[in-house]
């Protein structure tokens, strides 16, 4: 049976839209944005990617007594892999990361819980307090300690000396690893403490009042609650603390002054090619050396991270199993 072409009726096409055009005032608001990101980028690019290019540039050079800079390749790269002192400076600061960031960390989630838990007194005092070794900078804090640490005019080698026992070497080759985590927990455990209770500060109230119906104390209630409700704030202070421990520079730098003989001039990575780029004159070999050590930070961090995420995935799958 056919159609009558009468009885056809085609669809008319639709007109194309017409293009909406941005108002004036919508120009004018992204050129504003526009022009206040530009101070950012101009700094972002002069002070990061340029030195970051730069820097990679001059890594794939060596210095020659004759002939000048001469193109190595990779070069200065393998002669790190099996550089003694710099292999050396990585395995001090993975001890200083596995020993020192626990302590630290659990130290500080242990006050932001106790601060958390609505029975510390003056809570706002004890924060200002634990926070202001922060608000010192690294370089007075290595020097106050520095004058603490002191075999002969530091006051614990003194009220030590007093009572009978003895001067503690505190700077000696054994012990000034050490000294320096005690160092660096004093000046961090605070600002670490201060991210963690934030984070307890934004769990709903609600969770804390179904807990404590069904009888749960303050350590259950912490277990239980608080700390899986802040995962993700501990986690970036595990990262802060990785990039934080494989960039040490201001400690071993400054007490080098005092105890010569147990920091060498490769006692962590970043000292180590601050050394050879501004004492031996090295710069090659010094970029290298740091574009090794950022690809160490980002492997660590990325490993750390990685791990963190898996530990989030059993819960949610035992919980799927359980149902």
């Amino acid at each position: 049976m056919t159609h009558s072409p009468a009885l056809t009726h085609e669809r008319p096409a639709s007109p194309p839209l017409p293009k909406r055009r941005t108002s004036p005032t919508k120009r004018k608001q992204r050129l504003a944005a526009y022009l206040f990101l530009l101070p950012f980028f101009v700094v972002f690019l002069t002070m990061l990617v340029v030195p970051l290019v730069y820097a990679g540039y001059l890594s794939l050079f060596q210095s020659k007594l004759i002939g000048g800079d001469v193109f190595a390749g990779l070069a200065n790269y393998v002669r790190a892999l099996t550089d003694s002192a710099f292999l050396g400076s990585l395995g001090r600061v993975g001890l200083f990361f596995i020993i020192q960031v626990p302590i630290m960390l659990g130290l500080a989630l242990f006050l932001a819980l106790a601060l958390d838990s609505a029975r510390a007194r003056g809570s706002k005092a004890v924060r200002l307090l634990i926070f202001m070794p922060y608000a010192v900078p690294a370089v007075v804090a290595t020097l106050m300690w520095g004058y603490l640490y002191g075999p002969d005019f530091g006051p614990i080698g003194q009220v030590a000396r007093a009572v009978g026992l003895g001067t503690p070497d505190f700077l000696s080759a054994q012990s000034v690893l050490g000294s320096m985590m005690n160092i660096v927990t004093w000046e961090f455990v605070g600002y670490n403490m201060i991210i963690m209770y934030a984070a307890l500060r934004s769990i709903p109230a609600e969770l804390y009042e179904a807990a404590e119906i069904d009888g749960a104390g303050q350590f259950r209630l912490a277990w239980s609650i608080k700390i899986p409700a802040i995962r993700p704030a501990i986690m970036l202070t595990v990262i802060f603390s990785v990039i934080g421990s494989f960039q040490l520079f201001a400690e071993p730098s400054l007490l080098n002054s005092i105890a010569p003989a147990a920091i060498t001039p490769a006692f962590t990575p970043n000292y180590y090619a601050y050394n050879l780029a501004f004492i031996n004159q090295e710069l090659n070999y010094a970029a290298a050396i740091a574009f090794l050590l950022g690809l160490v930070i980002a492997v660590v961090s990325y490993f750390v991270q990685l791990a963190g995420e898996r530990r989030e995935r059993v819960p949610l799958t035992e919980k799927g199993a359980e149902s």
